[in-house]
């Protein structure tokens, strides 16, 4: 890989800078002064340096997220803040977008990465990802409601959900609930469907994913490389839709 190329995909410099960067002594490879940004390197074995900062060369980025209410999941919004105006601005120049959506006001986790592949395989139909949310609701959900939920709802549109998987007591006004499908305002629509109204809602599991406990809201962490392998072991073989 060329240095000025490894340079740029950290998110760390512009192309341009990063000439303009080793032309001026300020890059390193493997502890000697490299001048010549046009020059090839392996990233997985040399150490590259800029300004003094050991640069660390990832291929794709995966970043686990506690969305906080008001923050769209989108790369850019005319109107309000994107999920990704919650990360470091160098962060913001690698291609990252949201891996699925949650609604403007729904919390919890939520993935971020550049790994199309990845993302287009956690997202499909055939792959039936779990996902899981807490919810409170305005009114107890009865019994029979949670049956029909688990059975599948027809919502307003005519559309017939998958079964999902209730874990609630009944007459209850909080509870989880289990999706391997994400239409848009699903988990809102399917409670209007039995004559109730979600509250609020987070999610809390995303496939192998947790949400991390020490984050708050609206704070960020790389995936460890054992998150980032359940990831892509849980979506070998599976053909995309």
């Amino acid at each position: 890989m060329r240095l000025d190329k490894f340079l740029v995909s950290t998110g760390k410099i512009s192309r341009s800078d990063a000439g303009r960067a080793a032309r001026g002594g300020k890059v390193t490879v493997n502890g000697i002064v490299e001048k010549k940004a046009d020059r090839h390197i392996d990233p997985d074995v040399d150490v590259v340096t800029l300004c003094g900062e050991r640069i660390v060369y990832r291929r794709y980025t995966y970043i686990l997220l506690n969305k906080p209410a008001g923050y769209v999941s989108a790369t850019e919004d005319g109107r309000d803040p994107t999920v990704l105006t919650l990360l470091p601005e160098d962060l913001g120049r690698i291609g990252l977008f949201p891996c699925g959506r949650l609604d403007k006001y729904t919390l919890g986790l939520m993935l971020l990465t550049n790994d199309g592949d990845l993302s287009h395989r956690l997202l499909s139909p055939r792959h039936h990802v779990e996902k899981r949310y807490a919810y409170t609701c305005r009114l107890p959900l009865l019994a029979e409601d949670m049956e029909q939920l688990e059975r599948g709802v027809e919502l307003e549109d005519g559309y017939m959900t998958k079964p999902a998987r209730m874990i609630a007591e009944p007459e209850s006004r909080s509870g989880i609930i289990v999706l391997t499908e994400g239409k848009y305002h699903q988990i809102k629509r399917m409670f209007e469907a039995v004559g109730n109204k979600i509250e609020t809602l987070e999610r809390v599991t995303f496939g192998p994913l947790s949400l991390d406990p020490t984050l708050e809201r609206g704070q960020w962490r790389y995936l460890t490389d054992a998150e980032v392998a359940l990831l892509q072991s849980g979506t070998k073989g599976v053909d995309g839709v």
